[in-house]
């Protein structure tokens, strides 16, 4: 299974690396695919790579459901 996930572009790197904010925490990426992004935008982030854009509103409301599912899962236990 593969997940991408929203975060917002805070600081620009060049030309095409960008630092990105998931929830808290800070993390280089590749923007060589989202030559159109900027600080400020959200981008869909997958294996150190922006692979898209998406609308704050959209990003926000995906990120609450992140959240959500979080609160609402067990943690694993581990197995001996």
């Amino acid at each position: 299974m593969c997940l991408a996930i929203p975060a917002l572009l805070i600081e620009m790197i060049g030309a095409d690396q960008a630092v990105v904010d998931l929830g808290g925490i800070r993390k280089q990426v590749s923007t060589a695919l989202v030559p159109d992004a900027v600080v400020g935008d959200y981008v869909i982030v997958h294996v150190g790579h922006a692979i898209g854009q998406i609308d704050p509103e959209e990003a926000r409301r995906t990120l609450a459901m992140f959240g959500e599912l979080a609160g609402a899962t067990p943690a694993l236990e581990t197995q001996p």
